[in-house]
């Protein structure tokens, strides 16, 4: 007779070769500390003395004219016109006026981004103290996102910290704190669904991992909005057993509690941070949905809608209620298709893609979004980081990236000024945003089986895991390149 089959526990090896992941921590710490202070010199040239009353430097908002990268920056731009520059606290005595202008404190962010600029404020009078000092708040969240991308695939952090748009975006926005939130989520579910190498099991329950992680996407969407979307597919891959739990799920039915407790621990730390600002200030706070419930798919929001539809009906009102319309509405859509392809997967392989499957419906969401601002790609990066996206669709979407950098922010002073606008700028827009509007389609289609990169790719998977299909006797172990 043969001896009996025994489990061993397939060890994600985060730490393994030690000396090995400590260079490639510093190493990619190096280049992004060269791309985000390379990034700094770009930004910092639209400001400096002299000064107005405002504080606003004379150099805003093109800095050297001969410069090849753009200087212009929102954390500059919302020096005035927001009262930042007055130190008011975000949203607790302002509103919006019947003109759609924001008044009192109110900026056009959610709450946590709001109290960033305010923070980032603190102290300041021009533009430039406030530009330094939200770079220096921003800049560890940077740091820690590469930290959190090298444990997870080793040297494809280079990947997010070593390529053009840490220089272009890294002080453009308010972006480094989402995408650090964001990406944390998936950290923490990828160390707590390791295997601890001394008790050979999970480092956490998985209902755990993930109520951890919601927080963390929950937090997220107090910041920007769109890593709250995530919530669903982790939702699903709790529901559905994770990828441990085969086994389990398949005899026993699906996890809804733990499903639930996901979900639900996302809704009460979204209200436990917004409803502070709802009770002290309540007009403020709606005031900042209210504009961005308002915001027209204009030259300045980069959209597939400006840049495709107006063609066929001008900025006309009947342009305008049809954008309001087709843009949720596809978006939505988008959601629907990303969850059908990813249960699809999961039927298969036994296994929801819950990574992949946030990745598509982002790829939706900036696809169809009234707005696609250039700093978006910094949310994009990192899913092609950590999946097995083809390098052709990453280079061109760089490319183009790079391509839409250098022209949109030639484009505003130059309508501003009311010159014709250069070939060069349109087609370097125009054609941009379409590039991406593709390779947003081919995402959208293909992230929910693109395989993870390893190590992450084969975390918390034994070797003798088995699916046992609510429509089949038979099961198959779970190919390597799915586990997720």
């Amino acid at each position: 007779m043969s001896e009996p089959r025994t489990s061993t526990p397939r060890r994600i090896t985060w730490l393994s070769g030690r000396g090995e992941t400590a260079v490639i921590v510093l190493v990619s710490l190096l280049a992004t500390a060269a791309t985000m202070f390379w990034s700094y010199q770009v930004k910092v040239r639209c400001g400096g003395a002299p000064f107005d009353a405002d504080g606003r430097s004379a150099n805003w908002p093109s800095g050297n004219p001969g410069g090849i990268i753009p200087c212009y920056s929102d954390l500059m731009y919302l020096w005035l016109g927001r009262d930042i520059n007055n130190h008011v606290f975000p949203y607790i005595h302002g509103g919006i006026g019947g003109d759609g202008t924001l008044f009192g404190g109110v900026v056009e962010y959610p709450v946590l981004s709001g109290l960033m600029m305010y923070v980032g404020a603190i102290g300041a009078h021009t533009d430039t103290e406030f530009f330094n000092q939200t770079a220096l708040l921003l800049a560890p969240f940077g740091f820690a996102i590469t930290v959190m991308l090298a444990l997870m695939v080793r040297w494809w952090a280079l990947l997010w910290a070593a390529t053009p748009p840490l220089v272009l975006y890294s002080f453009h926005n308010w972006e480094l704190p989402v995408v650090a939130t964001a990406v944390a989520a998936i950290a923490v579910m990828t160390w707590g669904g390791s295997i601890d190498r001394g008790t050979g099991r999970r480092r956490l329950p998985l209902r755990t991992a993930a109520i951890v992680a919601s927080v963390l996407l929950a937090i997220s969407f107090c910041l920007k909005l769109y890593p709250g979307i995530f919530v669903l597919p982790l939702a699903a891959y709790v529901l559905t057993g994770g990828a441990g739990g085969l086994r389990r799920v398949g005899r026993r039915g699906l996890d809804w509690v733990g499903a639930a407790w996901v979900a639900g621990a996302a809704v009460v730390t979204v209200v436990a941070i917004q409803l502070p600002f709802m009770v002290l200030g309540f007009d403020g706070w709606k005031a900042a949905l209210t504009f961005q419930g308002r915001r027209r798919a204009d030259v300045d929001t980069n959209s597939i809608w400006y840049w495709g539809l107006r063609y066929l009906t001008g900025t006309t009102d009947t342009y305008h209620s049809l954008v309001g319309v087709a843009s949720p509405l596809l978006i939505l859509v988008t959601f629907a298709v990303a969850m059908y392809l990813g249960w699809r997967h999961y039927r298969r392989i036994g296994v929801f893609p819950w990574i992949g499957v946030s990745g598509a419906m982002l790829a939706g969401f900036m696809l169809f979004h009234k707005v696609h601002s250039p700093q978006y790609t910094l949310w994009i990066l990192p899913f092609f980081v950590l999946m097995r996206v083809r390098w052709q669709v990453i280079a061109v979407y760089l490319l183009t990236d790079i391509a839409l950098d250098l022209t949109i922010f030639r484009l505003f002073p130059i309508r501003d000024a009311g010159d014709p606008l250069p070939w060069w700028v349109l087609t370097g827009v125009a054609g941009s945003v379409w590039v991406h509007a593709f390779l947003l389609v081919y995402l959208i289609g293909t992230l929910v089986r693109t395989p993870l990169r390893e190590p992450l790719g084969s975390m918390t998977i034994r070797d003798d895991a088995r699916v046992d299909r609510p429509d089949e006797q038979t099961s198959r172990p779970v190919p390597a390149t799915d586990r997720a």
